[in-house]
């Protein structure tokens, strides 16, 4: 047998032998439309929208659509905007597969390529990954829609209201839950500096757009941003025979990595069980720090020419000129002719779609908490404060009470939960707290209904034949 078809075997005959308890739970409801509601709808097919689906599916919540509006195989980053060869992540991270080891990436890459390809490998193929979550979607069973773009959330008589949009025009999906697992879009948008947004499209990009790289050979391109995706980018420019120039306004380039020293099973675990000051604290110390890059992404820039790297040179002002575009760094103006800005993505609820109908009460870090003033963060405050089931959380009780069954699983997660929906690291502890929070919630709802059950079961596991009763009748006094 091939040793994927085996494999495939293996993963279910596992699945088969831990799917207890095996009893179908969830109520079923009607929707507005005479269809059922979905149980869960999950939003985002990339890495945490699919394990988020495999740990509903492993707790019996079967009535599931997850969809993505990207084409199938281009859910999250790795066939579009990441631009590194390889993951960062060790290459014996577990994520997607929640523990089952026929599925972790070990098991697929191994029976792909043999044992001695694992053996040689030092980090994962940035399109082996993408090719890997592929078959986990297909081994776990999830129900996939692609080409659907979520524009709305509405309630909809205790269940809510997904306007959504394919190729055949706008419908309405109900559903009891919503899991937003959209990565690091989640609760924002991808930021510019006001003057590089003002910038015509033609000489200016950001990182996560699609940029012809190649229309830049022999051009001078300056990067803003010193993280991880403004090398990557940079390195893509050199290496399709562009002069890179790359800036940060830090004295020094950040090289310490801090989710390396966040990631034990204590800090993924128990984050969120913390207090507010610890949780604040913790993640402000984190996230000031902001993404290393590892050795050899610095090496890819570094090993060309024309690679020029500058600390200490925040942009004063940008401005168009002569057909190109002037950087002004405390050293002075310089010329380039063309812009990339690798700055992140900041909080925007208003700015979401699918959140604007509600997100002037969506709760933040900073309507529940205020830091000590030497940990004051404007920025991280704009993160939304959300529940221990990673729903949203109203600024105001009462107001819009659906928020409370939406569940965010993405980037905007981090300053409660750490790693979590965007990182691979932390699935095995994220997924199984989103997926509890979920059913309990379901639960909850049902809680009559399933007592009536429980009242109303008469199903006999045994049968004792009257002839073998001696019936000694009641005592009356």
């Amino acid at each position: 047998m091939d040793p994927l078809a085996r494999l495939e075997a293996d993963v279910r005959r596992d699945l088969n032998l831990i799917a207890h308890p095996r009893l179908p739970w969830v109520k079923p409801i009607t929707a507005p439309d005479g269809a059922p509601a979905l149980d869960v709808l999950v939003v985002g097919a990339g890495q945490g929208g699919i394990a988020a689906a495999f740990g509903l599916k492993r707790a019996k919540v079967e009535n599931v659509l997850v969809i993505d509006k990207e084409a199938e195989g281009d859910e999250g980053p790795w066939r579009t905007y990441a631009r590194m060869p390889t993951l960062r992540s060790p290459k014996d991270y577990t994520g997607p597969d929640l523990d089952v080891p026929s599925l972790t990436y070990q098991s697929w890459h191994t029976a792909k390529y043999g044992a001695a390809a694992w053996e040689a490998l030092e980090l994962i193929d940035r399109i082996d990954w993408a090719d890997y979550l592929l078959w986990v979607r297909k081994m776990t069973g999830a129900r996939v829609e692609n080409g659907v773009t979520l524009t709305g959330i509405a309630d909809a008589d205790g269940l809510l209201a997904a306007t959504v949009r394919d190729a055949s025009g706008e419908r309405v999906i109900y559903a009891r839950r919503i899991i937003l697992a959209t990565g690091q879009e989640s609760a924002g948008a991808w930021t510019l500096p006001p003057e590089v947004a003002a910038l015509p499209g033609h000489l200016r990009a950001h990182t996560c757009e699609d940029i012809d790289f190649a229309a830049l050979k022999g051009k001078t391109v300056f990067v803003l941003g010193a993280g991880a995706s403004a090398f990557d980018n940079a390195a893509t420019a050199l290496e399709a025979g562009a002069e890179v120039h790359l800036f940060t306004r830090r004295d020094r380039v950040q090289v310490i990595q801090p989710y390396r020293a966040i990631t034990f099973a204590g800090f993924m675990r128990h984050l969120a069980d913390l207090d507010d000051a610890w949780r604040w604290r913790i993640m402000n110390h984190v996230l000031s720090l902001r993404e290393g890059f590892p050795q050899h992404t610095y090496d890819r820039c570094a090993r060309h020419a024309g690679f020029h790297l500058h600390v200490g040179a925040p942009w004063l002002s940008v401005a168009e000129a002569d057909g190109g575009v002037v950087v002004t760094t405390p050293r002075g103006p310089m010329k380039a002719d063309y812009v990339i800005a690798g700055t992140g993505v900041d909080m925007d609820f208003a700015g979401r779609p699918e959140l604007a109908g509600f997100a002037h009460n969506i709760a933040t870090w900073a309507d529940r908490y205020t830091p000590p003033e030497e940990e004051a963060n404007p920025r991280l405050g704009r993160f939304p404060y959300l529940g221990g089931d990673f729903a949203f959380q109203e600024k105001v009780p009462g107001v819009t009470p659906l928020v409370s069954r939406i569940h965010l699983f993405g980037i905007a997660a981090t300053m409660s939960f750490g790693p979590s929906g965007s990182s691979i690291n932390a699935m095995t502890t994220a997924v199984p707290r989103l997926v509890s929070g979920v059913t309990r919630g379901l639960f909850r709802e049902d809680a009559a209904a399933h007592y009536a059950d429980i009242v109303a079961y008469d199903v006999p596991q045994a049968v004792v034949p009257e002839s073998a009763v001696i019936d000694h009748g009641r005592v009356k006094v």
